[in-house]
C-alpha cells in the first residue's frame, strides 16, 4: 500500500531500482539504476538539499524564516526550492540566461527569487561559474542570507548516504557502483554506506572525456549538465574510490538516446555518462554479477537543450 506522507519532504527517497536488460553487454553483467526521477522535484538533489538545509537548521547556524542563496545551473536549484518552500525559508537563486527553461521555470513555480546573469549570445564564458559565485556571495553578505554553497558543503553526505543503504536493501548481491562526479557528494556519501556495510563492494567515478580533472587535472567545457566544470571537487577523496571512468559525452548521450527508444526511460545527459561507465564495468564482470549506477534526474528537464535530437545542448555544465 503507498505511504502517506505528512508533507513532500517525506516523499524524498525509497526510490525503485530499475534493470537495464537493452544495455547489458552481451555476456557480462547485469545493469541496474536507482530511478531518482522518482524524488518530488524528480531529481537526487532532492537528497542533497534537504540534507544541507535540515542540518544548518540543526545546528542553528539557519533559523526558521532565514532566507537562503544558492548558485547553480538547474536540478540543486529546483531541489532548494522545493524544500525551502515547504520549511518555509525565502529562496534566492543566482544561476544564468544560458540554464534550461524548464529548470529556470520549476524554481519559480516553487517560490524562489531567480536572478539570471546575462551570457554572451546565451552561451558560457570562461569565468562564469566564478562570477555565480560571487554573486552569490554578495546576497550572503548583504542580506544575511544562508549560502548552502553546495560544492564545498559536506553536509550533503548524510542525505546520500541514505541512497547508499537503500542500493544495499535493494540489491545486496551489487559488485560495483558508479557514480558521475558533480559536487562529488554522491559518490562520497553513498561509498561511505556501501563501505560500511560490505568493503568488497567496488566504487568507479565517471567524468567526462573532454573534462578530465580527476585523471588529469585538466578542465574544459561539455555538455554534461550537473557536473562541475571547473577545478578538483572539494568533498571528492581519491581514497575513497577505486578507479575513474572518463566517457565521451557523445557516448554517453547514446546511452540517453537507447534509454529512452529502448528502456522507456527519459534521463538526462548525467545518467547516459553513469550508464556508459556501468556497460564498460559490467563487461568485464561475469553473468551472475551486478553493476548499479543512478539514473540522476528526469529527462523532462532537458527537452529544450536538443539532448534527444544530438549534441546541440547547452555546455552550461553546473550543478
Amino acid at each position: 500500500m503507498p505511504a502517506d506522507y505528512a508533507n513532500g519532504l517525506e516523499a524524498i527517497g525509497d526510490t525503485p531500482m530499475v534493470e537495464l536488460p537493452a544495455l547489458r553487454p552481451d555476456g557480462g553483467a547485469s545493469i541496474h539504476v536507482k530511478w531518482e526521477g522518482a524524488n518530488p522535484t524528480g531529481s537526487l538533489k532532492d537528497r542533497m538539499a534537504l540534507a544541507m538545509i535540515e542540518t544548518a537548521r540543526e545546528r542553528g547556524d539557519l533559523e526558521p524564516g532565514d532566507p537562503v542563496v544558492e548558485f547553480t545551473g538547474g536540478s540543486t536549484g529546483s531541489s532548494l526550492a522545493f524544500v525551502c518552500a515547504v520549511l518555509d525559508h525565502p529562496f534566492h537563486v543566482v544561476t544564468a540566461d544560458c540554464v534550461a527553461e524548464e529548470k529556470i521555470a520549476s524554481m519559480r513555480a516553487l517560490g524562489a527569487r531567480v536572478e539570471t546573469l546575462e551570457t554572451p549570445n546565451g552561451s558560457p564564458y570562461d569565468g562564469l561559474f566564478d562570477d555565480l559565485r560571487a554573486e552569490a556571495e554578495r546576497v550572503r553578505d548583504e542580506t544575511g542570507a544562508y549560502f548552502t554553497n553546495q560544492f564545498e558543503n559536506s553536509d550533503q553526505l548524510e542525505g546520500y548516504e541514505a541512497l547508499g543503504r537503500e542500493i544495499l536493501s535493494q540489491r545486496p548481491d551489487v559488485d560495483e557502483f558508479a557514480m558521475i562526479v558533480g559536487t562529488g557528494g554522491c559518490a562520497m556519501g553513498t561509498a561511505r554506506a556501501l563501505s560500511e556495510r560490505d568493503a568488497d563492494v567496488r566504487l568507479s567515478v565517471v567524468e567526462p572525456a573532454e573534462s578530465p580533472v580527476l585523471t588529469d587535472g585538466t578542465t574544459g567545457e561539455h555538455p554534461v549538465q550537473g557536473t562541475a566544470i571547473v577545478g578538483s571537487p572539494p568533498l571528492v577523496d581519491p581514497e575513497a574510490y577505486d578507479r575513474v571512468y572518463t566517457i565521451p559525452t557523445e557516448e554517453g548521450i547514446d546511452c540517453v538516446q537507447q534509454m529512452a527508444s529502448e528502456e522507456g526511460l527519459l534521463v538526462g545527459t548525467s545518467t547516459g555518462m553513469n550508464v556508459a561507465a556501468a556497460r564498460r564495468i559490467a563487461a568485464e564482470h561475469d553473468p551472475d554479477e551486478t553493476v548499479v549506477t543512478v539514473a540522476c534526474d528526469t529527462g523532462l528537464k532537458y527537452l529544450s537543450d536538443g539532448l534527444y535530437e544530438g549534441l546541440e545542448g547547452s555546455t552550461f555544465c553546473l550543478c
